[in-house]
Order: C-alpha cells, then sequence, then structure tokens
C-alpha cells in the first residue's frame, strides 16, 4: 500500500489536473482558511446571509466531492471560487470564510460561475438539492453573492494558474510537485513567506481572510493570504435583521451546551 505522504506529482497546465486532486487542494486551504477564521469572534455587524446557525455536518472535502459528483462543475469554477473569496474580502473586509459560511459560499460561487460563464449547467433547484438548502435560499443567496462581488465574475486564465499552483506550493502535507519541477514546492515555506517576508500580525482580526499567492501583489488584483485587513474609516450601525440573526444565533448556541 502507498505511503499517504508519498509524493503526487501534478500536470503543469490547471486544465490537466485531475479533479479529485484539484478538490483536495482546494478543500485543504478552505479547511486551513476556516480555522483560522473560527477564531475571530462572531459580531453582529459581521454577519451576513451566507452565515448558517451551526457548522454544517459535512466537511468541505466531502462537501466539494458531492458537489462535482452530481453537478459535473468545470475545474475552472472549482478555482474561481477561491478567486471570488479574495474579491469579496477585498470589496466587504466584515467578511470572513468560516465553518459557518463556507459551504454556502461554495455552492453559491458554483452556482454563480457555472451559469455566468459554462455552455452547460444545472438549474437552481438542482444546485440546491445537491447543497443541501432549499431553492428560495440559493436564490437570495445569489443574489446576495453578485451584490458582493459587484457583479465582477470574469478571470484571466493567468489568475487561475497562480492560485492552482499556490495551492500546491503550500499544501498542509506537502506531498504535490508540478510534474517536470526540479523540485517539489514545498509548504515548507510559512504562510508569513508569501506576504512579501513580513511577520504576521498576532492578533485573528489582523489575520488574513483570503486564499491566493504572493505571485498577485504585483498585478491589481487584491492581495491574499496573511493581509491586514483594513479598517473601514466609517464602520457601519448593525442592522436591526442582522442583531436579530445575531441573537438568535446565540440563543442556538446557548441551548446547545
Amino acid at each position: 500500500m502507498a505511503s499517504s505522504n508519498a509524493r503526487v506529482e501534478l500536470p503543469a497546465n490547471l486544465e490537466d489536473v485531475p479533479i479529485e486532486h484539484l478538490v483536495q487542494l482546494i478543500a485543504d486551504m478552505l479547511e486551513r482558511l476556516m480555522a483560522h477564521n473560527d477564531q475571530i469572534p462572531l459580531s453582529p455587524e459581521s454577519l451576513t446571509r451566507f452565515h448558517s446557525r451551526a457548522a454544517p455536518g459535512i466537511s468541505v472535502l466531502e462537501y466539494l466531492q458531492r458537489i462535482v459528483r452530481f453537478t459535473n462543475v468545470e475545474k475552472s469554477c472549482l478555482l474561481l471560487t477561491l478567486f471570488y473569496i479574495d474579491q469579496i474580502c477585498a470589496l466587504r473586509p466584515r467578511f470572513t470564510l468560516s465553518s459557518l459560511t463556507c459551504h454556502r459560499f461554495i455552492i453559491t460561487s458554483i452556482a454563480v460561475s457555472s451559469k455566468g460563464l459554462c455552455d452547460t449547467f444545472c438549474p437552481n433547484k438542482f444546485y440546491a438539492r445537491v447543497g443541501g438548502i432549499s431553492v428560495a435560499e440559493l436564490n437570495m443567496l445569489e443574489r446576495e453573492f453578485l451584490h458582493m462581488i459587484d457583479w465582477r465574475l470574469m478571470c484571466t486564465r493567468e489568475i487561475l494558474h497562480e492560485y492552482y499552483i499556490n495551492l500546491i506550493r503550500t499544501h498542509s502535507r506537502g506531498i504535490y510537485a508540478v510534474a517536470g519541477a526540479d523540485s517539489p514546492l514545498s509548504s515548507s515555506d510559512s504562510d508569513i513567506d508569501m506576504d512579501s517576508g513580513t511577520s504576521a500580525p498576532s492578533s485573528p482580526e489582523l489575520q488574513a481572510r483570503s486564499v491566493t499567492s504572493r505571485s498577485r501583489r504585483s498585478t491589481s488584483e487584491p492581495s491574499t493570504i496573511l493581509v491586514e485587513a483594513g479598517t473601514p474609516d466609517a464602520v457601519p450601525r448593525p442592522t436591526l435583521e442582522q442583531n436579530m440573526a445575531f441573537a438568535a444565533l446565540q440563543n442556538s448556541q446557548d441551548r446547545s451546551r
């Protein structure tokens, strides 16, 4: 039996990567991002429609595998989920991808990107069934998603390729490498190294909320891993809906103790 830490070589072109490996790479990154962001205290003003009352019982990896199995999603749409996370975190600094938001974000992102950029896609009724939510809820999340991202759905192939290479380089177990590369792209380089060599802030509130590489910091796209969350000039007051949702979340958590 092969070792679970055996080196796995992946093709240099993202179009050629087996989708099961791409799912593993994306899930690994999202799980680490969620573990980090779950440390950030939940506040009323940070609540969004993507927040669930409790973390779903299915892992991100299993959830992505389920989506791939039933929707035949394109690999570009899976990678676009990471791109959209970065875009929304830049446009909406209060948003965090956590165990309460990740699953709804994923199914919404895939539904939106598939319908917006692919020749074939599923109806919302099917995406909702696969994602474990109602059609009405997915419709609401889709509208919120497009508003949060300011309808910026397009992304170049070059940027997606950078996401792909960075996922290989930063995989938590360091088992992946690009075929033909002189040396494996090890994850021994810390996430801090990806931030132009600067030290990461110690407070969770100041740490990164996104998922890409240092290579994109030279472009006009928002920068990513371990980026200090900017403080808005004017902090908006929580809405009545947010306060009610936060109170309901607290009551739910109190009952589960």
